[in-house]
């Protein structure tokens, strides 16, 4: 793991750096002729530019302002260039690539321009001094827009970091918003179940009630299922109220493959407002042949009564496995869905092997992708498991636990 440390508010690495031109400017200036210019001043001078460097960061114009002001001095004191002006061309590229505002840096420019003549002029040599301004200004102007091409670089990067957040804060509102709009829809069809089973228990009541004197053991049996019912609903009311009550959206990447990519399947609403049980699975498998796709089923174990919620679970789940295969594998590529009952759980598999063509229309809608199935499976304490395959293709894989056999279903306050 790495830990960035830091001084100051700035990173360690990069104080260390000016820590370290700053020596480099001092150490230029003490390495130069004993008898220089200007003697201890000239020194202290340029000790002066090297202290002010340490801050070209963090305030680069401030910087550049006080080294053209050290430097003034210098060339009014006429001892003319000395090895720590370097501190001049550091300073203007500082002022270049930090500054806020470009126009610091065009500022700097041309006060290092007009210090580059004052320099020529003092410069004491066979060679005339507009040769020597020549020679400064082409050296300052490198340095000038080597610091500008950074500058540029520097703020694409930014500009991009800044794009990558905003869209990873817009991802993360997308997906919250289908986690909310998918659990509404789970809430509805949960209270279609739960209304139905009600319908139910009136009915049977109704019966119980006046088959009671005429035929006991009839009556027996309707209260009985009233009874089953009950239990059925009340659990399937808890599922109903967790669902309400849960504020955060569970973690997208707990499971293998999860990503909303592959199941985004749009999100539109069932054309008949009924519930949706396995029996209507044939007919949904015809729809998607008829689409393209080449579906081979397959029941394994022994079927056992399933509470309707979780019927309606198990359906959305290959409803969506499907969709993602005609929408992603394409037009023609071979599906295996697959349902085993077990002694507890329910477990459906949607394999493609990812071998068709683009579609021609639209593929049938389905639900939110992945955010859809793993929050009704959620419901039931189930697990799901989506990702691509070694040999090409996607799979799609959910358990549902079975709930407790009727009349030891054990009831948890919602």
């Amino acid at each position: 793991m790495t830990v960035n440390r830091t001084i100051f508010g700035r990173p360690l690495r990069s104080v260390a750096f000016d820590v370290l031109v700053s020596a480099m400017v001092v150490l230029l200036g003490l390495v130069g002729p004993v008898n220089q210019p200007g003697g201890w001043k000239a020194t202290l001078v340029g000790v002066a530019m090297a202290v002010a460097l340490l801050f070209r960061r963090a305030h680069p114009s401030a910087v550049a302002a006080a080294v053209a002001v050290l430097a003034l001095i210098q060339v009014a004191a006429t001892w003319g260039p000395l090895a720590f002006d370097v501190a001049v061309l550091v300073a203007l590229y500082s002022v270049v690539k930090y500054a806020d505002r470009l126009r610091d840096g065009v500022l700097a420019g041309a006060t290092a321009a007009v210090g580059v003549v004052l320099a020529a002029v003092q410069t004491r040599g066979a060679v005339a001094w507009w040769a020597t301004a020549i020679y400064f200004g082409l050296v300052t102007g490198a340095v000038w827009l080597v610091g500008l091409n950074v500058r540029t670089r520097r703020l694409y990067v930014l500009s991009l970091e800044e794009r990558a957040a905003t869209l990873e804060r817009e991802r993360e509102a997308e997906a919250r918003a289908a986690v909310a709009g998918e659990r509404t829809r789970i809430a509805r069809e949960l209270h279609d179940v739960v209304a139905h089973s009600m319908a139910v228990m009136i009915v049977q009541a109704d019966g119980a009630r006046f088959m009671l004197d005429r035929d006991p053991e009839t009556a027996r049996h309707a209260v009985k299922v009233v009874a089953d019912t009950g239990r059925q609903a009340l659990e399937d009311m808890r599922r109903l109220v967790g669902v309400l009550r849960e504020a955060d959206p569970p973690d997208a990447a707990a499971a293998p493959g999860a990503t909303d990519a592959p199941g985004d399947a749009g999100v539109t609403a069932d054309p008949e407002h009924r519930r949706l049980v396995l029996a209507e699975l044939p007919a949904l498998l015809d729809r998607f042949r008829a689409a393209g796709l080449r579906v081979r089923h397959t029941v394994t174990g022994e079927p056992a009564p399933l509470p309707p919620g979780l019927e309606l679970t198990l359906y959305r789940v290959v409803q969506e496995g499907l969709t993602n295969a005609l929408k992603h594998a394409g037009v023609g590529a071979g599906v295996e869905v697959g349902l085993h009952h077990g002694g507890d759980a329910v477990v459906v598999r949607v394999v493609d092997d990812g071998r068709g063509r683009p579609p021609v229309g639209p593929a049938p809608s389905g639900g939110h992708g992945l955010v859809g199935m793993r929050e009704r499976v959620s419901v039931y304490d189930g697990s799901l498991a989506a990702g691509p395959r070694l040999a090409g293709g996607w799979q799609v894989e959910a358990r549902l636990p079975l709930p407790s056999a009727p009349g030891t279903t054990e009831v948890r306050a919602a």
